[in-house]
């Protein structure tokens, strides 16, 4: 994995947590990162360029005028006020390669100086099995902080630990193996049609990015929430909302539209296509 540096701009030595989205059902954990930089206005810094990611080129996401800025895969963000990185990624990782890919992004957090790591991402509805809205919608969380996954922070904000984590459980003894480079991907793990009901979660993204991270020695938190596939713009609400909590930062000072908090991204306009033609109707 190689970082390019835009003109005239560097890594902030004093950004020490790096926040980035795993990549799911409904894609919240991206749209959580677009809304993050677009309402803290962060400073683009430069980009990640890793064969693990499907190239991508795209518009401007976040200015209504065209500067002649282009999105790619893999940008980074720099809040250097509040000590953060937001890495966003905009394609996806190749078919087999989201360990690899997970270790070079480790790798990167690591030489670049980063102590924590916030990873957010989304799980199917569909397999959630303790369903409480009691409180409204649920926030999940896994950390390094302990063994067993749990964190005291997350807990005094209310949150409760990904109940189907068990470092014991084969897929994520697997992961821990892989990330410390004492396996093959290849190595005691059945193919993708053989997958049993526990091996779900060791399976996402977000099971690789926790586990690479941890083996470097990195403080890592996943913040988790279910969702369907759909309008997942209110979970990115949510989730980001989850974020700023978990770092610090106070959405009141953030930049938004109308004197709201956050600054809907300028790209969400057309995020799920334009209106219909109404002479149809």
């Amino acid at each position: 994995m190689e970082f390019i540096v835009e003109e005239g701009k560097h890594l902030h030595e004093e950004c020490s947590t790096i926040v980035l989205p795993a990549l799911s059902i409904g894609n919240v954990g991206q749209l959580a990162v677009d809304l993050m930089v677009s309402s803290t206005r962060a400073e683009r810094i430069g980009f990640l360029d890793d064969p693990n990611v499907l190239p991508c080129v795209g518009n401007d996401a976040y200015g209504p005028v065209p500067q002649g800025e282009l999105a790619l895969p893999l940008e980074a963000y720099d809040l250097s006020s509040n000590g953060l990185t937001l890495l966003q990624q905009r394609s996806p990782v190749v078919k087999g390669k989201m360990v690899e890919f997970a270790k070079n992004l480790a790798d990167f957090a690591a030489a670049s100086g980063k102590k924590d790591v916030v990873v957010l991402s989304s799980l199917d509805f569909a397999r959630w099995q303790n369903i409480d809205m009691s409180s409204g919608l649920q926030m999940y969380y896994l950390s390094s902080t302990n063994t067993d996954g749990t964190d005291d922070h997350c807990e005094q904000l209310n949150w409760k630990r990904l109940q189907e984590y068990n470092p014991d459980q084969r897929g994520w003894k697997y992961l821990s193996t892989l990330a410390e480079g004492n396996a093959t991907q290849e190595d005691n793990f059945p193919f993708e049609d053989e997958l049993e009901e526990e091996d779900y979660y060791p399976s996402l993204p977000f099971a690789a990015l926790f586990s690479c991270f941890k083996a470097r020695g990195l403080k890592v938190t996943c913040l988790l929430c279910y969702c369907s596939e759909g309008d997942n713009i209110p979970d990115a609400f949510h989730l980001a909302e989850a974020a700023s909590k978990l770092l610090g930062l106070s959405p009141s000072n953030f930049h938004g539209n109308e004197g709201g908090k956050w600054l809907v991204p300028f790209s969400w306009n057309t995020v799920y296509g334009p209106p219909p033609d109404m002479s149809i109707f």
